[in-house]
């Protein structure tokens, strides 16, 4: 091979490798993409796990606190209590107010409902049926506590009045059977958020509470066999609050006993019962104000306790308490403030009106424990008995209670300048079971 051919071949060889580099350069680019590789992976990783996405529920709106005001009468409003039925009126916006009332209670609801309707027109109100009730004929209460035109007139009060009757009823129409509230009791709550008032008598007073009475034995078989749910007790609608535990006819009838059970059942510390033909007005700073006739007890179990160690019911250390008209406490801060009358007229527990021993033998009659409190309070005695025992013929008859009122250093009464009424303050209260002779008395 000449000079020039070699040469040739030499520039022929050199080609040859620089295009076999050039393909393998191009390989390698192929085959290992650098700049989409690690950016694409992710992506389709991405798209190939990716789930519907949950819709995330909105957050419950947070209720305000009622701005209404409650009035709870204790059952026998008369016709002529100007100032129970002056205040209903006043508190739901004055002469004309429009007032929705339910006689879902009763066993005639409609006519139930319009005696109470002439008695708010007659003080200046423009009163309303709510034609709600499952005793009212030719209506479907399960449909009427959801239909927009029952909702609407009760959405158009400012006033809302719970008649009496059976308090079961109540809740029984305007809850559903689930425990939800019907579109009738939102409506209702909305009123008294809003501003307006909320009344009730008996068992409209009843279902104040988040615990109602719903069956209940009398006040002796409720403590010598205890209170069930379902049965003595049921859920009520809670207007008051979840803390405070409301009774009605509680003077007249002598049920201040049968509070307590619920209460320590269910967890209350705080009892509100009120007397006949009188009212509780609470407001929205949780003031409460005796108006009417007679008085409430207030009982505070806060520092009370049982004792497991003495077979069936028991308490110590219990406070009770008796708020006259006129008188106002406070839910919130437990402070008193005694009505106008006796502001200036605190009793002096060093100069008692008497000095004898006080006792009843039937604490659980009419009025029996006001005026056992009353005579203790204003009393150079420190300490008064009063006992409870059933018929020969109920059930456990040999089982009765005493009920024993000390006078501690809080104890505090007060007198009216004007007419011969009391506000008690603070005495304490032990109950335990006692064992009776068998027979209790013999003819001699």
């Amino acid at each position: 091979m000449n000079f020039s051919g070699f040469k040739l071949l030499r520039v022929l060889l050199l080609w040859l490798l620089l295009c076999g580099a050039s393909v393998q350069a191009a390989q390698v680019a192929v085959s290992t993409p650098a700049a989409k590789a690690p950016a694409s992976k992710p992506q389709q990783a991405a798209k190939s796990s990716s789930k519907p996405a949950k819709a995330v529920p909105p957050p419950k709106p947070v209720l305000a606190p009622p701005a209404g005001n409650l009035v709870i009468i204790g059952g026998g409003l008369r016709a002529d209590n100007a100032e129970v039925w002056q205040r209903i009126v006043q508190l739901a916006g004055g002469k004309g107010a429009r007032i929705g009332v339910f006689g879902s209670a009763s066993i005639n609801p409609e006519q139930s409902a319009q005696n109470t309707i002439n008695k708010l027109n007659q003080y200046g109100a423009q009163a309303f049926f709510i034609p709600l009730g499952v005793t009212l004929p030719n209506s479907d209460y399960r449909k009427a506590a959801e239909d927009p035109e029952v909702v609407a007139a009760i959405h158009s009060a400012t006033g809302i009045y719970f008649t009496g009757g059976d308090q079961a009823r109540i809740t029984r129409a305007l809850v559903r059977p689930d425990g939800k509230h019907t579109a009738a009791l939102d409506a209702v709550w909305d009123v008294y958020r809003d501003g307006g008032v909320v009344a009730g008598s008996s068992a409209g007073a009843a279902i104040m509470s988040t615990t109602m009475f719903y069956d209940a034995k009398s006040t002796l078989e409720m403590l010598k066999q205890g209170v069930t749910e379902g049965n003595e007790i049921s859920a009520g609608l809670g207007f008051i609050g979840d803390d405070v535990f409301v009774d009605q006819h509680l003077l007249v009838r002598g049920r201040f006993a049968r509070m307590i059970p619920v209460m320590l059942k269910k967890g209350y510390q705080i009892g509100l019962g009120i007397d006949e033909n009188t009212a509780m007005v609470v407001n929205a700073k949780r003031d409460v104000e005796i108006i009417g006739y007679s008085g409430a007890l207030l009982l505070d179990l806060s520092a009370a306790i049982t004792d497991r160690g003495i077979k069936g019911f028991n308490i110590s250390n219990a406070t009770i308490s008796y708020l006259d008209r006129g008188d106002k406490f406070n839910l919130v801060t437990r402070e008193f403030t005694p009505s106008p009358d006796k502001a200036d007229n605190k009793l002096d527990p060093n100069q008692p009106e008497t000095r004898e021993p006080v006792f009843t033998n039937d604490i659980l009659g009419n009025n029996a424990v006001l005026d056992l409190m009353v005579n203790l309070i204003d009393n150079a005695q420190q300490e008064a008995i009063g006992i409870a025992f059933g018929n020969p013929r109920d059930a456990y008859p040999d089982i009765g209670f005493e009920f024993r009122f000390s006078k501690t250093i809080n104890s505090v009464g007060y007198s009216s300048t004007e007419v011969e009424a009391y506000s008690v303050l603070k005495l304490r209260m032990d109950v335990r079971p006692i064992q009776l002779q068998a027979p209790l008395y013999r003819y001699r």
